[in-house]
């Protein structure tokens, strides 16, 4: 705060005339020498960058050990006053949430969540619409002049096999985005984060808009009355489910291959780089390029949703086996190359993504036994619905093991460990070298190089840049 003060006074007395940067550096500039302002305040600003650097040069003595007890020992009375958490590495840092108060994080993630209700519900309306589509006798009904026109076979097909999953991956293209945009709303201080934040909600988003929502749409049914009568659940899942076998196959096909495809050609990419080079004038030799990193927020849920669809489909329409087969080929194919030779990582988030893929897995496992569970019911086969009961039990009993043997391990660091690495450190000989580079690692982009200080140690490296004083 003191050396922003200071720069805003020596951007205005730069301004100013001469005469008026000589003061008296007595009481109200009336006694003592007169005095060029602007050393002064250089001076003053030069002992304020001294003052940091030996600060954050006194931090490289820090253990991995005595910073995991300073993560997890509260550091005041009031908990909302001091907020510790892990700090992320030095290029994943998001600078402007890193000094929000607890008070504005909690008010925004308040409104998050309000606003990521509010375009759930808001896409149902395209959902209905694509449900309309698969429903012939529906659109029938809201438009009874294409009566004639929905009667020729290959209309009729296209209408209902191909345009609703179309239709619907145009209205899911744009959701990403805006869950990135909730998510750098949180409160988050790190770019991992975020996208983690991003990937959870384009999950959640993802099945229930995509999957429960076009099938309970097209049943009998509302949505509400699923929550009011639980004990129906399985036997409208067993019903309804399997009834959107063929729209879900052509989901595949439109939002699966096409998508892994066409990341191939990266043509949004290259129609924006051309339009900036033909618009805009900006030239490859101009600016550096920046090499794209993978968009986990929204590759991982696509990939989730579709683990989903063959774990609950293949034994009510295995048809859709061979589809999901071609997708697994072609995705491992493609993104082989893709993380070869075009992506690369901008930072390392040790395996956060991980517990999110294991969450899904154990969903889809649950969602499948009930539908088994409706589907024996519908079938008049007790004996088959008793011996299914177990199954959902167990699979939850085995992920609540899973969650207390290996999910602590994504979230800390155990002792053991740290102080394994520790003493490792104390015999490698470029530790000291590391140390002093840690000292300016995280340093907001304002506070970066400038040309002040005048001492060549870099210890008391310039910590401003942006204004010429």
């Amino acid at each position: 705060n003191d050396a922003e003060k200071l720069y805003r006074t020596l951007g205005r007395l730069k301004s100013t005339n001469s005469r008026q940067r000589h003061k008296r550096e007595g009481f109200l500039g009336l006694f003592g020498r007169k005095v060029d302002l602007v050393d002064h305040y250089e001076r003053k600003l030069e002992d304020i960058e001294e003052n940091v650097r030996l600060e954050q040069s006194s931090l490289g003595g820090e253990s991995r050990f005595g910073a995991a007890i300073a993560l997890h020992i509260r550091q005041g009375i009031n908990p909302t006053e001091w907020v510790t958490e892990q700090a992320p590495e030095p290029k994943d840092i998001y600078w402007p949430f890193f000094s929000a108060s607890f008070v504005k994080r909690w008010m925004f993630k308040i409104v998050v969540v309000v606003a990521y209700i509010a375009v759930t519900i808001l896409f149902l309306i395209p959902v209905v619409v694509v449900q309309g589509l698969t429903h012939l006798e529906q659109l029938e009904t809201w438009l009874p002049f294409l009566k004639g026109v929905l009667s020729l076979t290959f209309v009729s097909n296209l209408i209902t096999g191909y345009l609703p999953s179309l239709i619907l991956q145009l209205f899911l293209s744009i959701v990403p985005p805006i869950m990135i945009l909730f998510s750098s709303m949180q409160g988050s201080i790190s770019h991992s984060q975020i996208e983690k934040n991003a990937c959870t909600k384009l999950l959640w988003f993802t099945v229930w808009n995509i999957f429960f929502a076009n099938v309970l749409s097209g049943s009998a049914l509302s949505m509400v009355n699923i929550f009011l009568e639980p004990k129906k659940i399985p036997g409208l899942l067993g019903e309804v489910v399997p009834a959107q076998a063929s729209f879900f196959i052509a989901y595949v096909v439109t939002s699966g291959w096409t998508s892994t495809t066409s990341e191939l050609l990266r043509l949004f990419p290259l129609l924006y780089s051309f339009v900036q080079r033909l618009f805009m004038g900006k030239d490859d030799d101009e600016d550096d390029f920046e090499i794209p990193s993978i968009p986990y927020h929204s590759e991982i849920p696509r990939i989730l949703f579709f683990e989903l669809l063959g774990v609950t489909y293949f034994f009510l329409a295995p048809l859709i086996l061979p589809f999901l087969l071609v997708y697994c080929c072609l995705g491992y194919i493609i993104y082989r190359n893709q993380f070869l030779n075009v992506y690369a990582p901008k930072f390392e988030t040790g395996g956060k993504f991980w517990p999110i893929v294991h969450n899904s897995t154990i969903f889809s496992l649950v969602l499948m036994h009930v539908i088994a569970i409706g589907i024996f019911g519908l079938k008049k086969l007790p004996l088959a619905s008793s011996l299914t009961i177990p199954l959902p039990i167990l699979t939850l009993v085995f992920n609540a093991y899973c969650r207390k043997r290996f999910l602590p391990m994504f979230k800390a660091y155990p002792t053991e460990c740290l102080i394994k690495k520790d003493r490792k450190d104390q015999d490698d000989p470029t530790m000291t070298e590391f140390l002093e580079k840690l000292a300016t690692a995280y340093q907001d982009p304002a506070m970066m190089a400038a040309r002040y200080s005048r001492n060549d140690d870099g210890r008391s490296s310039p910590l401003l840049r942006g204004v010429e004083v």
